[in-house]
């Protein structure tokens, strides 16, 4: 409903027409009137990959395994059995994948490099093949008029050091700091824009708590370190980004969910505390010298064992901006017999609502309410959207993709970016998840994110009706 046909179902009235700043308030009138001009001219837009999710080749020219190599080759790791040896190809269909952005009327290429594929044992020697893929990544962007933001990691360690504990081990710091020296001192004179970690709180207790993910480790005897290890790793990835590149803008990337009560109440309300602390705060507040939330979740205490002797000075780093990563809300409901967290996350489908094909609430105020809660926090000096996206079912129907839902989707999240633009969140630019379908980690090829679709038998590309949707919504 537009702004005259809810005049028109409200008569007019005097009472009406003074609900309409409120309903503007809240967004409501937003999708209609949605439009490039509307976010401002320094607004920047794009797509988001991670390199194992779309490169494949996956030995070609001497790169060595990752964690996810070695799991996705495991048995009953991936839902579908499947791997990403191949995935999309992006290792030899670069080009073309890249014209596609351009295509969109995009300005952003966010991508990450592979690990293993510049250090193929994660230490020592270089693999000059695997440095030359990224410089013609990056330099076919510069032609198209793209800019490169690239990601140091995207949750793909090499399999050698997960063999010697990978993020469990505290000498991961000094691993990941050969790794980030090489990239930087190659990219530094192209690439000005840098993301450190993506996602930390997803590899770490995914993949070292619950081991849904790479390398399938259980338990708070692994998560706890690596939490802090990455920690370590996110503030000095940062410094060593700003020693070497001239003129960088720097940030990392946080998974972002807004945590509210069942059914509103407030014995839920401790249960919702430790999610947020665990959900939306581990990892953010040590970069801003807060410390971890130990207060509101007592569980990572644990970390304590961990920490070093100047440790707390050197989980700070001063960011340029922020990268928010959000697609859905969380329901907590207390439960006083779960451990650490004392209460669990309520499924959307137990609670009847519209979900993605992730099973995921579409909830579009989600990355309204997550944009201000990250706001808010002082040191915060800018923010974008590294990360919004849906998975629905995609059918191929004479060359075309009519995912229609989706387009709504992006109208409804872009109504709420916009509207926490409007109320002063510095939020600077929009990325989606994600350029095309790709290997979706554990859930394998079946879940498509993509604004262009692929068909992984024959590697045929075809825009969907989303990226069109973008493609006519960026153009000038």
């Amino acid at each position: 409903m537009n702004r005259r046909e809810l005049l028109k179902a409200l008569g007019a009235t005097t009472a009406g027409i003074a609900l309409l700043p409120q309903l503007n308030a809240m967004g409501y009138f937003a999708p209609a009137e949605l439009s490039k001009s509307a976010f401002g001219d320094d607004f920047l837009w794009g797509v988001a990959t991670a390199a194992y999710q779309i490169e494949g080749g996956h030995n070609a020219d001497g790169k060595g395994p990752s964690v996810w190599d070695t799991f996705s080759h495991g048995k009953k790791n991936i839902k579908t059995g499947e791997n990403g040896d191949v995935s999309c190809d992006f290792y030899h269909s670069y080009a073309q994948d890249i014209d596609f952005i351009r295509q969109m009327n995009m300005q952003v290429f966010r991508f990450s490099t592979a690990w293993s594929r510049i250090l193929p044992q994660g230490t020592g020697a270089v693999n000059q093949k695997g440095l030359d893929f990224y410089n013609k990544v990056i330099d076919t962007c510069l032609e198209k008029g793209l800019q490169p933001w690239l990601t140091t990691y995207h949750w793909d360690i090499p399999q050698a050091l997960q063999d010697k504990g990978g993020w469990t081990n505290r000498d991961v710091l000094s691993w990941y700091n050969e790794y980030v020296e090489v990239i930087t001192k190659a990219y530094g004179d192209r690439v000005k824009n840098w993301m450190v970690m993506n996602e930390p709180l997803a590899f770490t207790a995914i993949g070292y708590l619950l081991g849904i993910h790479a390398p399938g480790k259980t338990g708070f005897k692994n998560f706890i370190p690596a939490a802090h290890h990455t920690t370590l790793c996110q503030a000095e990835g940062g410094r060593i980004i700003r020693r070497n590149v001239k003129d960088a803008n720097i940030g990392t990337t946080f998974s972002c969910s807004s945590i509210e009560p069942f059914k509103g109440k407030d014995v839920h309300a401790k249960t919702v505390e430790r999610w947020d602390a665990m959900v939306n705060r581990l990892f953010i507040e040590p970069a801003l010298g807060m410390g971890y939330p130990m207060e509101s979740l007592p569980a990572i205490k644990k970390v304590e064992k961990y920490m070093q002797p100047g440790d707390e000075e050197k989980m700070k780093f001063d960011f340029d901006f922020i990268g928010v990563q959000n697609y859905t809300r969380e329901i907590a409901r207390a439960n006083f017999i779960i451990p650490y967290m004392k209460g669990l996350q309520v499924p959307a489908k137990r609670r009847h609502v519209e979900t993605t094909e992730m099973g995921w609430e579409v909830y579009p105020e989600g990355i309204y309410k997550v944009l201000k809660k990250f706001a808010a926090y002082p040191n915060v000096k800018k923010i974008y959207v590294t990360e919004n996206g849906c998975a629905f079912p995609d059918v191929v129907e004479n060359g075309r993709v009519h995912d229609a839902k989706r387009v709504q989707f992006f109208k409804d999240y872009l109504a709420q970016v916009l509207r926490a633009k409007n109320e002063g969140v510095n939020v600077q630019g929009y990325f989606v998840w994600t350029l095309m379908d790709n290997f979706e980690w554990a859930e394998g090829y079946k879940t498509r994110f993509g604004l262009v679709h692929v068909d992984f038998k024959t590697q045929q590309r075809i825009m969907k009706d989303s990226g069109l949707w973008f493609k006519e919504f960026l153009a000038d």
